[in-house]
């Protein structure tokens, strides 16, 4: 199976890891980049697009990359509070009066990055048409009372993040969390992703590919409704790519991933530009919450937007300064400010492993033993 794209000769081994990862059937098609100092050392690419594979994965492909989205998101409200529009101590009601009820009055910005809002979902079922109906599962989220004490602990906030801050950047200026991303962030930056794909995209996707098997049943410490369950076969219609559900509904590949995240470890500015300044960047870093994650039921560090390395982590790395989130099925993303290096993984074939997906995590480790003198 032939492998696309470029590799630094520095980066030897993540291109082997990968082709590995491809040859054994372990992936049906997938990417992998890395950036080192803002700037592309690998960018590669192979295998299928679709299940029967017989459409190859291409330069330009991209695929649903679900909870990945997430870090976009965060990207957004670190932007607005870096130009002083968002404070992320203030009280989520500052922005979004109507939030401010149910007990949710002391609710924080930062609570919202960091999945200890206590709303991991919403007070009744909801459907893909819900969830596809911005002001509806808004409106719900306003009256929805929390589930423990705000900003006691982390419990995932699997799709009500995405609707939570959206929201708050909806409020802030007036636009999207979709159309702010794409004018804001993507643009300058030039990278393919989107949170709510435009038709003239559509030929490029490739769907994801259920994961096999049943999913193995989660131990939550709080026990909650599934308020909506999204399938794989669900994202292959027009409704979820159209649909702006900054949590989950993100498309892109690793290069596109990579191209926005490494803002982070390139101190907030690129060639042409900076869009955020250092200590934005550092703000990813202050603690929110570490322990047993009251929803997934596994330990968990968050920072301000993203999950933070630890040595009980899901996700380990070297360095102090490290921060990760991952999708559904396997993609992940990895920025290390300390090595400024982002290492990215984005692919079609899901798993049940989350977090510890190993495909994703050889590479990562494939990324620092390249750095290694």
């Amino acid at each position: 199976m032939e492998i696309h794209g470029s590799c630094s000769d520095q980066f030897g081994t993540v291109r082997e890891v990968f082709a590995d990862s491809l040859h054994s059937g372990a992936d049906v098609g997938a990417s992998v980049a890395v950036y080192l100092d803002g700037e592309p050392v690998v960018d590669l690419w192979g295998g299928y697009a679709d299940q029967a594979r017989t459409q190859p994965w291409r330069h330009d492909t991209i695929t649903n990359v679900w909870s990945t989205t997430k870090t976009m998101t965060a990207l957004c409200a670190l932007v607005l509070a870096d130009r002083d529009e968002l404070d992320l101590c203030a009280p989520v009601a500052k922005y979004w009066p109507e939030f401010g009820t149910a007990g949710k009055a002391h609710i924080e910005v930062r609570h919202l990055l960091s999945h200890t809002a206590g709303i991991p979902d919403w007070d009744r079922p909801m459907t893909l048409d819900d969830l596809c109906d911005w002001e509806k599962a808004t409106t719900l989220l306003a009256r929805t009372t929390p589930r423990w004490e705000p900003g006691a602990a982390s419990g995932y906030h699997r799709f009500t993040h995405g609707f939570l801050i959206g929201e708050l950047v909806r409020r802030v200026c007036q636009q999207s969390i979709g159309t702010f991303f794409a004018h804001e962030i993507a643009a300058p930056l030039n990278a393919d992703f989107h949170i709510g794909l435009a038709a003239e995209h559509d030929h490029r996707v490739s769907d994801v590919i259920p994961a096999p098997g049943p999913a193995p049943a989660a131990s939550p410490r709080v026990t909650i409704p599934v308020g909506a369950y999204v399938t794989a076969q669900d994202t292959r219609g027009t409704q979820w790519r159209r649909a702006e559900i900054p949590a989950a509904s993100g498309y892109g590949n690793a290069r596109s991933v990579a191209a926005v995240q490494s803002l982070l470890t390139s101190g907030g500015r690129t060639a042409s530009t900076r869009l955020l300044s250092e200590a934005a960047c550092r703000t990813v870093f202050d603690e929110q919450s570490h322990g047993t994650d009251l929803v997934l039921g596994i330990p968990l560090r968050f920072g301000t937007g993203y999950a933070l390395t630890a040595d009980d982590a899901p996700v380990s790395a070297p360095n102090p300064r490290t921060c990760y989130w991952g999708g559904r099925g396997g993609s992940l993303v990895v920025n290390d400010l300390d090595a400024r290096m982002t290492v990215v993984y984005v692919m079609n074939q899901m798993t049940h492993l989350g977090l510890s997906d190993p495909r994703g995590q050889k590479l990562l480790h494939a990324s620092y033993r390249s750095l290694a003198p």
